[in-house]
């Protein structure tokens, strides 16, 4: 095979030829047996781990973990659509650094939950990486802002001589998610030999769609009533579903159905003068099943507005995603010359582009959004204020559009829409559109150009020299999605067939749904030299130097794909309105002196200063020891200061950013919901819908007067090296962050709001329109704002361990054996009051990983069989450890062993470990073939049962990766002149 060698070693040496630049340092050496610990993952690593790409290979790091990124996520809703990010120890994906040969990224232009910058792994260029290297504790030392947790540096290809392609094809044993993949690789010349060398490469992959109702039960069903645990089953959450007993529930009319419903109202839209019924009674249920309740059943107390008929529709089975299409290609271009006889100057140029879609339920015509968005409920009379308790109403008269005047038999028609328009009666309408599905596609380009030159100079003065240009350009366009004032409009003038949807024009389609296309971009340009030199021979080596300096540009600007900038009526149901615009330069300094002071003993020292155009100034030192008491033993350390710089999304959002939290009983009080026939204690049960089963939203305020979080870390470890061929090793490591960036808790405002007290200062609270089947009562909670401020103390603790073994078994079989595991001790949140919340082992932190949670246990087990050189077969074991079904970010402290708070009795507290098994065998057919086959999930084993996490249906997307595909299997082939 004309491709370059690489080790496959977990923690072992990686180096190409001669001297090499370690992740987080800028001096030379011949090893990597540096006082941080590193994981290398080689090309042919990732070969025989089956993972077709960077970001697949990245995100099953023992030490990836919480909340994570995942592109299956992505297509569920999260802020940053479409895209892919790591989170070493749990600490999110604003603590990881991610660098391409050692130089910074641009961001994706769009922060996960509006608010944490991250670079896509999407758009890392798989067909020329060499290694991954993982730098497992802090660098800022070395980089600067943001590498608290670690580093992910994906290093690119030195050279390629010859020409080298593949050819793969994919699909589950089910038959779906199929995918394929394509690379294509020549090059030319020897940079020892010819003085240059050149390649160009290609690639392309592409990943079908999979939706819930392809997989089994549970994960393609809303009907959770066959999950039983200890005599006690799940909920039917299908929409009007019927109770485990059999019975159509007693809390009203759920109306989020892709059926109209209608109910008349007097003239005045204040009285109703009867139930819902279908808008089109002959065409029945457009989507799921009907049911009639029986008289019994609509005569509860909270069933008043239940029509005779109802549609039950199981949202999962009929819209979910699992994971959306994925198309992903590119090319680079890389040359590498000779200058003198010293140094080596090389330029590489890299574009990607990646695109996601999916489509998702039929278009909503009512919901929430964030203030200062509001929503008129369209009536007869002036409209007030309402979000997620907006009701539409369809009128007596129609008048053509641009009419001013009110709209009267003098100047108009009945509505051909409204059922109730002969007697004079106003239609309030609900439903979804039946003819119209919500859309969603990204299409991120990367640009990226790199150069710099290397060499020694002036009397063996190590040099290097790099610039580079990234820009990110995101386009985001959404269809199916209603626009509101073109909604009221076409209710107004009556040009929408609400009757027979099927029956209206393209052009009625597109005027209520008109193409939403928002373009977003971020830039990152940067230049850094540094200079090192071996001053003099101390006696266990070399004593050596290095500095530097950097200078580098950021950008993003991601407007709002929803503003109300011309008025409130004049945005999009359901997109977000998330918007940022910022940029800053940042002047940086560095050094480091390395000194073997002994043949035993090694020490490092290094430091940093940045400062930005935005104000803040950081220096952040490390200090990394090493001690080799014996050959067989290194024990290493490293202490280190870092610091997070304040992403755009919480320093300069032109947007607030709100997340839309579960309403819960704790947060009423028995005389509020005594308006509503209810109390604290019958919440679930004698609670309306409207409280019950509502949400309010979680709205953050930038704050341009943030302060960085800052960081402390340390590590420890043992490497311990018996034989030439087996190597363990053990690394402890502790972070703790100060100042970390936060929203205040909104629940003293939610407490005063509800009990009819001052809200407390620095907080506002903006009501939801009034209950129309309640019109007396106070409104519940819509919205609750906060700005960001610098306040809490996080903590991260835990355990590395690593095992590889290389083991001839007889002349022509060889046993390679690579085992890495990540074991978390503690993840906690300290707040200003002295209260502290531990997520380790549990869902929490809730808040930040999206009910990923935190396991304590992340793990991967890979070993491969040789035969002759000719064949191979590798097993990966994956593991990922069991939680419980607890959050205390949710709960409080102390909840952490206590199930209740979820309110999840049908399934085991403890959500069960998870475990899958892949196989990859290869074979070379002469020198220039290399035929491959992979079996991924072996056992066939889906995910355990989640009915907590809420980034994917009745699993955890991050614990079930690609296991809920199922059973899979792929093959290709490799070739090289």
């Amino acid at each position: 095979m004309a491709q370059e060698a690489a080790t496959t070693a977990t923690e072992a040496p990686a180096a190409d030829e001669g001297e090499i630049i370690v992740t987080g340092s800028i001096l030379r050496r011949n090893d990597i047996d540096t006082p941080s610990p590193i994981t290398v993952l080689s090309a042919e690593n990732l070969d025989r781990r089956a993972q077709t790409s960077t970001q697949e290979a990245i995100q099953n790091l023992a030490s990836n973990n919480g909340p994570a990124l995942t592109n299956s996520f992505s297509a569920n809703g999260a802020f940053a659509g479409g895209a892919s990010a790591v989170s070493l120890r749990g600490l999110s994906t604003n603590s990881t650094l991610v660098l391409f040969d050692g130089l910074r990224a641009a961001y994706y232009p769009l922060a996960d939950d509006g608010t944490r910058n991250f670079v896509d792994l999407n758009t890392i260029p798989d067909d020329i990486i060499q290694e991954i290297e993982v730098l497992r504790d802090g660098a800022s030392s070395s980089y600067g802002a943001d590498a608290i947790a670690g580093v992910v540096n994906i290093k690119t290809r030195r050279q390629f001589s010859g020409v080298a392609g593949r050819a793969e094809a994919g699909i589950s044993s089910r038959g779906d998610a199929a995918n394929q993949r394509l690379s294509l690789m020549v090059g030319k010349g020897d940079i020892a030999s010819d003085g240059f060398n050149v390649y160009a490469s290609g690639f392309y992959n592409h990943s079908a769609a999979l939706y819930n109702r392809d997989r089994g039960y549970p994960y393609n069903s809303d009907d959770q009533r066959n999950i039983c645990f200890n005599g006690n089953c799940g909920p039917n959450n299908v929409v009007n579903g019927l109770n485990g007993d059999g019975a159509f529930p007693d809390n009203g009319f759920n109306t989020a159905l892709a059926t109209f419903f209608v109910r008349p109202y007097d003239a005045t839209n204040t009285t109703a003068q009867g139930r819902n019924q279908f808008l089109n009674p002959a065409a029945g249920c457009r989507a799921g099943t009907a049911y009639n309740p029986t008289a019994a059943e609509l005569a509860l107390p909270n069933n008043g507005s239940v029509p005779t008929t109802v549609c039950q529709e199981d949202i999962t089975n009929l819209y979910g995603v699992i994971a959306p299409e994925i198309t992903r290609f590119g090319g680079s271009l890389k040359a590498t010359v000779s200058v003198g006889d010293n140094s080596e100057a090389y330029a590489l140029f890299n574009f990607v582009q990646s695109n996601v879609s999916y489509s998702g339920i039929p278009t909503t015509i009512r919901g929430n959004a964030a203030p200062p968005f509001f929503f008129p409920r369209y009536s007869t009379s002036a409209p007030s204020v309402a979000y997620g308790n907006s009701v539409l109403t369809l009128p007596v008269f129609v008048c053509p559009r641009g009419t001013t005047a009110p709209c009267t038999a003098a100047n108009g028609t009945l509505n051909p829409n409204n059922p109730f328009a002969a007697q004079g009666q106003v239609a309030r309408l609900s439903g979804r559109l039946s003819d119209s599905r919500e859309y969603d596609e990204t299409r991120s380009r990367v640009y990226r150009v790199a150069a710099g030159i290397k060499g020694t100079v002036f009397n063996n003065w190590d040099y290097s020299v790099d610039v580079t240009a990234m820009h990110n350009e995101l386009r985001h366009e959404y269809r199916g999605y209603a626009y509101i004032q073109h909604l009221l409009d076409v209710i107004a003038d009556g040009s929408y067939n609400f009757v027979n949807p099927e029956l209206n024009s393209q052009a009625v389609r597109d005027y209520v749904t008109p193409v939403n296309i928002n373009n977003s971009t971020s830039d990152l340009y940067q230049a850094q030299f540094s200079l090192g030199k071996s001053l003099f021979d101390l006696p266990g080596g070399p004593l050596q130097i290095g500095f530097g300096a950097a200078i580098r540009y950021e950008a993003v600007d991601a407007p709002s794909a929803n503003s109300d900038i011309n008025g409130p009526t004049e945005r999009y149901f359901r997109i977000n309105g998330f918007g940022v615009k910022g940029h800053r330069t940042v002047y940086s300094a560095y050094g480091e002196v390395n000194a073997p002071v002994l043949d035993s003993v090694e020490l490092n020292v290094s430091g940093r200063y940045d400062k930005y155009s935005s104000g803040q100034s950081n220096f952040s030192p490390k200090f990394g020891a090493t001690f080799t008491p014996i050959k067989q033993v290194l024990l290493r350390g490293t202490y280190s200061r870092g610091f997070r710089i304040p992403s755009f999304g919480e320093a300069n959002a032109t947007f607030p950013t709100t997340g839309f939290v579960g309403n819960s009983a704790g947060t009423f009080n028995d005389a509020y919901l005594a308006q509503y026939g209810c109390t604290v204690a019958t919440f679930d049960d004698d609670c309306p819908t409207y409280l019950s089963t509502g949400s309010y939203g979680s709205t953050n305020l930038s704050n341009p007067n943030l302060r960085p979080e800052k960081s402390r870390s340390f590590t420890g470890g043992v490497v311990f090296k018996p034989t030439r061929n087996l190597t363990f090793s053990v690394d402890y490591y502790n972070i703790k962050k100060t100042d970390v960036i936060t929203t205040a808790s909104v629940t003293p405002a939610l407490k005063a709001y509800y009990a009819g007290q001052p809200i407390p200062a620095g907080f506002t609270v903006t009501p939801d329109g009034v209950d129309p089947d309640f019109t007396t009562a106070i409104p519940r909670v819509a919205f609750v704002g906060a700005q960001f401020i610098n306040a809490n103390t996080q903590k991260s603790e835990g355990l590395d361990f690593a095992a590889n073994l290389n083991l001839p078994l007889s002349d022509r079989i060889s046993w390679t054996s690579n085992i890495e595991a990540s074991y978390i001790i503690e993840l906690s949140t300290t707040f200003p009051d002295g209260s502290k919340e531990s997520y380790a082992g549990t869902l929490g932190n809730f808040n930040l990983t999206a009910g990923s949670g935190t396991p304590r246990w992340h793990a991967n087990w890979q070993n491969t069989l040789s035969f002759d050189d000719k064949f191979t077969l590798t097993g990966t074991v994956n593991y990922f450890d069991s939680y419980k079904l607890t959050a205390e970010d949710q709960f409080g402290p102390g909840s952490r062993n206590d199930c209740s708070g979820f309110d999840i009795d049908y399934t085991p507290c403890k959500v069960r470990r998870y475990i899958t098994l892949d196989l990859v065998g290869t074979v070379k057919v002469g020198d220039n073939f290399t035929l491959y086959a992979n079996v991924l999930n072996v056992l066939n084993d889906l995910p355990p049962i989640d009915a907590v996490t809420y980034g994917a249906h009745l699993y955890n997307p991050i614990q079930g990766g690609t296991g809920i595909i199922g059973r899979s299997f792929r093959a290709g082939v490799k070739v090289g002149f």
